[in-house]
């Protein structure tokens, strides 16, 4: 290949400008929001670029436009794939119905139907929903399959600098109308897209901004990738911030991402949930959870920010419903409230009012209580969930189960098993 053709490949200022042209008359210039709560909390500037307004109510819309409108007549014919079980899914179909082109969509079968349809939605009768698999590398082995078939393009979700670019349209709107310079800039990561494209602006306009990327606890595969020196795979992930929880990031990504980045943050997914609620409860904001993570991280940077202009990209709200109960159980697991334990009560009578009235404080709560019917609630092992008043009360539980000589085993530390059972 020719140097001139491997340069085309690589994300450029200039091609984020041409994208920003593009996507003018398309995208929603979402705003750039200071918030005076957070402000106050963090003893500095913070504003939300508010990402979660778009149509498709994320920002992968812009480098799926800017990918899809930049093919040629032969390529517009034979139409485009993606595989994707969430937003990109959306961007694209989205971008196919405007622009009057064929796609075809590859989606995991378990996808769930709210998903589903929001997709078609957006497509119309230009896009089509082919479900399967049970999993995205299903949906994704099997879109390229496609691919090869029908020589259609495939739009990957991130690691095109087509893609890039169009992300990095969201830096120059948060440069053009903050007040003043930034200080902070905090992006989520899932496959690196929007956070290599904001980098390729302010390396240009702003090379001062601190670029501080945000990634789930469960999937941290940036920061390992960057670790290591190399692009690896995770084997495991937690797929609860399914925005961003990627087994392996973009080569070009991770070219941008090491060298511009920073700093890589890692979020517990139960502090996301609780930012979550948080920006529902008091910013009436409803987000996903890839959409709250770079919200969630500014606690952990808060020495940091003190006194500085700080921005947070609100990435998206595509927010299922069906994952309230989720969200608040694992919101309450990570703030200490919630515990879950397996307890043998002793063989005596009146054990289970002993347990009511002598060990659990006066404004604690059982919230899940569980026992196999072989066995009397006054003697057999019984799974018990609790809500305790004050979370620094653990300590005085456990203190309280062992005088009266309640045998039990404390799920909050063995996760699997908690998650098996409850």
């Amino acid at each position: 290949m020719e140097v001139a053709e491997l340069e085309l490949m690589i994300p450029t200022y200039d091609g984020i400008q041409a994208a920003k042209v593009k996507l003018n008359h398309v995208v929603v210039r979402t705003p750039l929001m200071k918030n005076l709560n957070f402000s106050e909390r963090f003893q500095a500037e913070v504003s939300f670029k508010r990402e979660d307004l778009q149509a498709v109510r994320s920002y992968k819309i812009r480098g799926a436009y800017n990918k899809i409108s930049s093919l040629n007549e032969i390529e517009r014919q034979n139409g485009i794939v993606c595989a994707s079980a969430g937003n990109h899914a959306q961007g694209v179909a989205y971008s196919c119905q405007k622009l009057g082109i064929k796609g075809t969509i590859f989606m995991p079968s378990v996808t769930p139907k709210q998903k589903i349809g929001q997709v078609r939605m957006f497509g119309k009768d230009m896009v089509e929903v082919v479900l399967i698999g049970d999993t995205f590398d299903d949906a994704y082995n099997e879109a390229m399959t496609y691919c090869d078939k029908h020589k259609a393009t495939f739009v990957h979700p991130f690691d095109d600098e087509k893609v890039i670019e169009g992300q990095g349209t969201v830096a120059l709107e948060i440069l053009e109308d903050a007040d003043g310079p930034i200080d902070y800039l905090f992006v989520p990561i899932g496959g690196g897209g929007l956070a290599a494209g904001a980098i390729t602006v302010l390396k240009t306009l702003s090379p001062n901004t601190k670029v501080i990327g945000v990634e789930p606890t469960g999937a941290p595969a940036m920061k390992e990738s960057i670790t290591q020196g190399t692009n690896i795979v995770l084997p495991k992930i937690d797929t609860f911030i399914d925005g961003a929880a990627v087994r392996q990031v973009g080569a070009k990504t991770l070219d941008i991402c090491k060298e511009g980045l920073d700093d890589i943050i890692l979020v517990p997914e139960g502090k996301v949930c609780s930012m979550i609620l948080q920006l529902y409860n008091q910013e009436a904001i409803v987000v996903e959870p890839a959409g709250a993570l770079s919200l969630a991280a500014l606690d952990l940077y808060k020495e940091k920010i003190k006194g500085k202009n700080v921005v947070c990209v609100i990435s998206g709200s595509n927010n299922d419903i069906t994952r309230t109960e989720e969200i608040k159980e694992r919101s309450l697991l990570y703030e200490g409230i919630k515990h879950y334990f397996i307890i043998r009560f002793p063989q005596r009578a009146g054990a289970l009012r002993e347990f009511l009235t002598e060990v659990l404080g006066p404004g604690d709560d059982i919230v899940h209580f569980e026992y196999s019917k072989k066995n009397s609630r006054e003697k057999g092992p019984a799974l018990i969930g609790l809500e305790l008043q004050n979370k620094d009360s653990l300590k005085e539980l456990f203190e309280k189960l062992e005088a009266k000589s309640f045998a039990f085993e404390y799920l909050n530390e063995k996760p699997d098993l908690m998650q098996y059972l409850v």
